[in-house]
């Protein structure tokens, strides 16, 4: 660690004036060179974090590859490893932690061209990484599927962005996260090498890709698991603290016969900054925000009651109400609807694991307090039900940010930290050895999204190979 507790990314290399070379290999393939529009290109919502928006403001990639199918893509990858060229794949750049920005400069492979279902069948979607995940539900619902999960940024977000940068959302109180077996079944991945090589991935392999930040090929089609639809309900409930709103959503989820979608406590520090609920909030009190299937309404009703709750907001699913869908107030949502008020927040993203995460939540309540607003996220995991944490906090140096994190993996409770763009620091800390050796296969020269891999930067050292690379 550095002076700033987080390790800093290294300071980005001059740009690269002449892409006429790159541009020779690539012919027919749209490219952008402006520099506002690479720069938009190059950026996600990195900014949620004070660490990264220090750190990251700086990095930007030089020329945007538009593909329009898999020969395209193939075609880009074979200029960069011919050239010795950094590139980053991305989707619509809704990652909250910078997986997608480029340290190192280079070409930024923007995939939303390549956005097409290819099949739906038995329950299992084949469909191209660009394709958004608002429009891939508007094909498949009306026959009668719906993704199992999906981030609170559905309408932006692309399905190749989820796999590649995802874990988790809206969804998983019922089947668990991305890595759980059965959720993503098929990768078809291009490799970064001269002559690139189309590799399929399926059964446990597609986890050498999954969550990997786009480090160790390019996804360009995936097969993943559906879910039966059902008509939604939306609803808040209040009540009188964080507590009895984490008891009510326990109970809430063991109850197997009501059938439910998103179950999210979120506690007064955050909720009052949620505009457009604010005005049917009670002062003071926490919430859930609920998605339930419409017949299980009477019985959440009973359940809320029990725990001393009332409700103050219901109705049907509607995605295009005045309101916006309750979705977008939680999951990394919530974070974001608090700082459209209060620019002083971050967040954290922390593991309550079972069977004794109510107790710690209620631990790490007492311990912080209005410091740290929780706001958690029930989810199933490894077949029980658990939470995760995604609390605001109130932040006002890294010191004390780090001596919270401490505090909470002290007490038990993981972080995931969202303040550093290295995917084995965001994750569980560890380096997960088949996406470590499937990206020396799949990427020799390691220039896929250069500096997000830390096992690689430290026993595979390639900076050198294509910082001097003459263009």
């Amino acid at each position: 660690m550095n002076g700033n507790l987080w390790s800093d990314p290294p300071a980005p290399p001059p740009p690269r004036e002449d892409w006429s070379a790159f541009k020779a290999l690539i012919p027919g393939i749209e490219t952008i060179e402006e520099a506002a529009l690479v720069k938009q290109k190059s950026r996600d919502f990195y900014w949620y974090s004070p660490v990264l928006k220090k750190q990251l403001n700086r990095h930007f990639g030089d020329i945007v590859a538009l593909p329009k199918t898999e020969a395209d893509v193939i075609a880009v990858a074979a200029a960069c490893a011919k050239l010795r060229v950094p590139l980053t794949v991305r989707g619509a750049g809704t990652g909250n932690y910078g997986q997608a920005m480029p340290l190192a400069g280079g070409v930024i492979m923007d995939m939303m061209g390549l956005d097409r279902i290819v099949k739906l069948a038995d329950g299992v979607l084949t469909v191209q990484p660009g394709m958004k995940l608002i429009d891939l539900e508007r094909e498949t619902i009306p026959q009668g599927w719906e993704l199992r999960f999906h981030p609170s940024t559905r309408r932006t977000a692309t399905i190749g962005g989820f796999i590649a940068g995802g874990s988790s959302g809206i969804g998983s109180i019922n089947y668990g996260i991305l890595r759980d077996r059965g959720n993503v079944r098929r990768l078809r991945v291009v490799t970064v090498e001269e002559t690139p090589r189309v590799v399929e991935l399926s059964g446990d392999d597609v986890q050498k890709v999954v969550h990997a930040y786009g480090t160790n090929g390019i996804v360009v089609e995936l097969d993943v698991a559906m879910a039966r639809t059902w008509p939604w309900a939306e609803r808040v409930a209040c009540f009188p603290d964080i507590m009895a709103a984490t008891r009510f959503a326990q109970a809430l989820c063991e109850a197997d016969g009501v059938v439910k979608k998103l179950v999210s406590p979120i506690d007064w520090g955050a909720a009052q900054h949620f505009k457009q609920l604010r005005p049917m909030l009670k002062d003071g009190q926490a919430i859930v925000v609920l998605m339930i299937a419409q017949s299980s309404r009477a019985p959440t009703d009973d359940l809320t009651a029990e725990f001393g709750g009332t409700t103050v907001f219901d109705r049907d699913y509607d995605d295009g109400a005045e309101i916006p869908p309750l979705y977008e107030f939680t999951w990394n949502h919530t974070t974001l609807q608090v700082l459209k008020v209060d620019k002083n927040i971050t967040y954290l993203q922390t593991l309550f694991p079972p069977p004794d995460h109510v107790a710690l939540v209620e631990k790490m309540w007492k311990t912080f307090g209005d410091e740290v607003p929780l706001h958690l996220e029930f989810v199933r995991l490894g077949g029980k039900v658990a939470c995760f944490g995604l609390q605001v906090v109130r932040y006002t140096t890294p010191e004390r940010l780090k001596e919270i994190i401490a505090a909470h993996e002290a007490a038990g409770c993981p972080i995931f930290d969202p303040h550093t763009f290295l995917l084995e620091d965001g994750g569980m800390k560890v380096v997960d050895e088949a996406q470590y050796e499937f990206k020396r296969e799949a990427d020799p020269h390691g220039l896929l999204n250069v500096g997000k891999m830390r096992a690689w930067d430290e026993r595979t050292p390639t900076r050198s190979k294509w910082a001097d690379a003459k263009m």
